[in-house]
């Protein structure tokens, strides 16, 4: 079977339909992998939306667009690393306030970490070295939410 109007957006390959029905719902999917079998089709694209349902959840929880590495072991670092954090959020939010993650609570302990490290500057507190955090310490300011 051909896609499209005939000499317009017509495709050049031949497809076939395959149909699978999850949950009531029925599902159609045009492929040219003809040497794949109509379940094994009807599984890739399962695959497909679970991988796709998770990276909505990662847009939406983590308010990552965009991922930063190239490589197979980049990704999943980043991954990790937002798994991770989220996480940790998540554990923090609900000991601290019994409520789930929000922005708000983020930019909050964001503030209180940037505020802890600028009164340790303050303080003369650096790394062992002497060495301060912040190069410019004339620009520290207290961060504000």
């Amino acid at each position: 079977m051909l896609l499209g109007t005939p000499n317009q957006n017509q495709t050049k390959n031949p497809v076939r339909v395959v149909g699978y029905e999850i949950s009531g719902v029925k599902y159609y999917v045009a492929t040219d992998r003809h040497d794949l079998t109509a379940e094994q089709v009807a599984s890739v694209y399962k695959l497909r939306w679970t991988i796709e349902n998770f990276f909505k959840w990662w847009k939406e929880h983590l308010k990552v667009y965009h991922l930063i590495a190239r490589s197979e072991y980049g990704l999943m670092v980043q991954i990790l690393g937002g798994l991770i954090t989220y996480l940790l959020m998540a554990i923090y939010c609900r000991e601290q306030f019994n409520e789930k993650v929000s922005i708000k609570r983020i930019r909050q302990l964001r503030t209180t970490i940037l505020n802890e490290l600028m009164n340790g500057q303050n303080q003369g507190l650096g790394n062992p070295n002497g060495n301060y955090i912040f190069k410019d310490r004339k620009k520290l300011k207290q961060a504000k939410t």
